[in-house]
């Protein structure tokens, strides 16, 4: 795959090994992989690492890496993180005009939030193809989130945001309901394409217990294991999770394994501990790439957390790991979210309301009790990557995205020279 260079802008790239950045690295080292000329814009820090310094300039695996903004302030604080957002937008746009060329492809993501505002001026000026990469949408997501601050201004800066979607010539989202969400704000459908996040699968493979050596490291044998695996934000509650452990207190068999970390981290594992639940619950942190098929297949099911109003403007991208591994996903969403039917449709899971600990409790007594049955969800889950959610396919759809903007972009300037 050749042609005019592509140029990705996100806050964090490789080394990095939050979930924008691992998408992101996953797609860039492949198309430099198929030959494309392809350089990355990133700051110079790491997601749980306020103190990071990485190289300002970096050629790895054939992908040119320009970072050009340290955070100051990382993630303690909201001020903080507006004070480091509007320095990145700055630096992100600086660079891209410095690196760009007429015909280059500009793809944009949405870290820090509303990027694209930023960019698209680039884009316009410099007569790039312009494609918007959505792992979100704000401010509507900052809006659900009791960021009430923002809501004097949230006009201006969905109008700025709708503008910047409308003059993208590709918006890609994770969903249909994303995708529904930019339709009622104007953007046409032809400007839109649902590609959605992955995971390694090829090394992410289903693996039975008795040949996964961290269970025993963990002391973890003759559990019966849910997991929680990634990040645990502002999007996600626990408070079901933790009425569901109230229910099982007695079923000393039960544990609940949390991998990851996040916002929420500590409020939980303090509320685990005030009410005396400590001997159910086992915290670890993230775990390396190399370490993620066996940390994935440590549980017996996962579940997987979104707020129900979350639905359209993120989707949990940790679902295809955990499928990928061959477990079975107990989705605590909304019954009528984008993953909760996906589970349902596919019977790979079970889905659980938000604040239902009650039907959580009785979904794990029924996993724990019927191993033929959970076995099957797994399998089915597996199946359901292979089918339709592995990256090979993932890869394919962003390059044929790709080609089909570059073509229109060329027949758009000839138009224009006519």
């Amino acid at each position: 795959m050749t042609g005019p260079r592509l140029i990705f802008v996100n806050r964090f790239f490789f080394p990095d090994h939050s979930a924008t950045s691992q998408i992101l690295s996953d797609l860039a080292f492949h198309l430099a992989s198929k030959g494309a000329p392809v350089s990355v814009i990133a700051s110079r820090g790491l997601y749980d690492d306020a103190r990071s310094d990485l190289p300002a300039f970096e050629f790895k695996d054939g992908v040119d890496i320009h970072r050009v903004y340290k955070p100051r302030f990382g993630r303690g604080s909201l001020a903080g993180r507006a004070i480091d957002y509007l320095a990145m937008y700055g630096s992100f746009a600086a660079a891209a005009w410095r690196l760009a060329e007429p015909g280059d492809r500009l793809i944009v993501k949405t870290d820090p939030p509303l990027l694209s505002i930023a960019l698209a001026p680039v884009a316009r000026l410099k007569k790039l193809a312009f494609v918007n990469w959505l792992q979100d949408l704000y401010p509507e997501l900052a809006l659900a989130l009791g960021m009430r601050m923002l809501a004097p201004i949230a006009p201006l800066i969905r109008a700025a945001r709708n503008a910047s979607l409308k003059a993208a010539h590709r918006n890609v989202v994770l969903g249909e309901r994303m995708r529904r969400r930019l339709e009622t704000v104007g953007v046409s459908a032809g400007q839109i394409e649902i590609i959605a996040n992955w995971c390694d699968d090829e090394s992410i493979r289903p693996t039975p217990p008795s040949d996964n050596p961290l269970r025993s490291a963990w002391g973890l044998d003759d559990k019966f294991i849910i997991g929680y695996s990634g990040n645990l934000g502002r999007a996600h509650e626990y408070a079901t999770v933790l009425d569901a452990a109230e229910y099982l207190r007695m079923e000393q068999d039960i544990v609940f394994l949390f991998i990851g970390g996040g916002h929420l981290t500590q409020a939980l594992h303090a509320e685990v501990e005030r009410k005396g639940l400590a001997a159910m619950f086992q915290f670890r942190p993230y775990q390396p790439a190399s370490a993620l098929a066996q940390s994935l297949s440590v549980p017996d099911a996962h579940w997987i957390s979104l707020l129900p109003a979350m639905e359209g403007l993120i989707v949990p991208s940790k679902f295809y790991g955990v499928a990928a591994a061959g477990r079975p996903t107990i989705a605590v969403t909304d019954p009528a979210g984008e993953i909760a039917e996906l589970v349902r449709r596919t019977q790979c899971g079970a889905v659980v309301a938000p604040g239902d600990g009650r039907a959580l409790a009785r979904v794990i007594r029924e996993f724990k009790h019927d191993r033929v049955r959970l076995e099957e969800m797994g399998r089915n889950a597996r199946a359901l990557i292979d089918r339709s959610f592995c990256r090979k396919i993932a890869f394919e759809r962003w390059e044929s995205l790709l080609r089909r903007v570059e073509r229109e972009s060329k027949e758009t300037d000839v138009r224009a020279e006519a």
